[in-house]
């Protein structure tokens, strides 16, 4: 009886809804939305929670990030608007450094983790919920330098990082579907991290976050090389889609022209620990939120939805290696 007065009052409350928008102007397109996710629930995370397993505690490395001065660039206003003559930002290019041969043994698998086999597993270190709304790049960075050994914040990475903060990011829509006019994601961060959805930057953006700390690095776009660096017990740093969920395609358009292929709404970025023939072993640290109250911080995706993602962020990805003392 109790289920079937609840069963009523949603049944009421949905005509409610679908009644206010038709007489209330602009309120539609948002009743229409909210009708359908009480009527059609958004489909499942394709993800599989698996137990939490963290690293052995290793003493903390004592290496310090290189003083080295981050290129700066030059503001451009704000509004840009579309056919206009736009000029790159001026940079100092980043030193190149020499990369640390990868010390980690090569995996041998299988390798058995709470009762499941897989062909690589590198537990990692994780922390509960993301330091900001919108800083998942920062804290995938954190995720494999703590893991490492380096005992450093979220913060303290941010202020390492470079910023272009010429155009913050915002939409247009075209014929041919979305772009988002934002700063240069290939060299710097675009964008207010607490508050902008559309805040976000790639792995050549980040890479130097992992070198200044003497780690070596490279960058992974096959299933082959992802493979290949877990196996050689490098953790994988990724952009995907928040949960690997659907994404609507997107073209980020930089200040002088350049464009890079991302997502538009669930841009996101995690790190990849594990694998075997059928799926990808997943540490997020988003944890639970509104949009999954079920999110475990760590899971497993099976590779066509593992790459599909993958892809539609442009294979983005950083191998990044232990430090030749191995954390000690």
């Amino acid at each position: 009886m109790r289920l079937f007065r609840l069963s009523l009052l949603l049944i009421a409350l949905v005509a409610l809804l679908g009644a206010v928008s038709l007489m209330i102007p602009g309120v539609y397109q948002v009743a229409r939305s909210t009708v359908q996710a009480v009527v059609r629930p958004e489909p499942p995370a394709p993800i599989t929670p698996i137990a939490l397993n963290l690293p052995p505690t290793v003493a903390p490395v004592t290496v310090e990030p290189t003083n080295t001065a981050l290129p700066t660039s030059t503001p451009l206003p704000t509004n840009i608007p579309l056919g206009a003559t736009l000029l790159p930002p001026t940079s100092t290019p980043l030193p190149t450094s020499t990369p640390l041969p990868p010390t980690a043994t090569p995996t041998r698998g299988p390798i058995e983790v709470n009762g499941r086999l897989y062909d690589a597993y590198i537990p990692a270190a994780n922390k509960e919920g993301q330091a900001y709304q919108y800083s998942c790049e920062f804290d995938a960075v954190w995720v494999i330098l703590n893991t490492y050994g380096f005992l450093v914040s979220v913060d303290e990475l941010i202020g390492l990082q470079q910023f272009d903060t010429s155009v913050e990011p915002y939409i247009e829509e075209t014929a041919n579907g979305y772009l988002i006019h934002g700063g240069d994601i290939t060299t710097a961060f675009s964008g207010d991290y607490t508050s902008n959805f559309l805040a976000r930057s790639t792995g050549q953006a980040v890479l130097p976050l992992f070198t200044q700390y003497g780690l070596s690095v490279e960058p992974v776009n096959t299933r082959e090389g992802l493979e290949a660096a877990l196996r050689s017990g490098a953790l994988v740093w990724m952009k995907t889609t928040v949960d690997f969920k659907p994404w609507r395609p997107a073209t980020w358009v930089m200040p002088d022209g350049r464009t890079h292929q991302t997502v538009l709404g669930n841009d996101h970025a995690v790190v990849v620990m594990g694998f075997n023939t059928q799926s990808v072993v997943i540490r997020d640290v988003l944890g639970p939120t509104s949009s999954n109250w079920q999110r475990p911080y760590e899971y497993e995706v099976d590779w066509p939805t593992f790459m599909a993602a993958w892809q539609a962020q442009s294979f983005d990805g950083l191998a990044v290696y232990p430090p030749a003392n191995g954390g000690q």
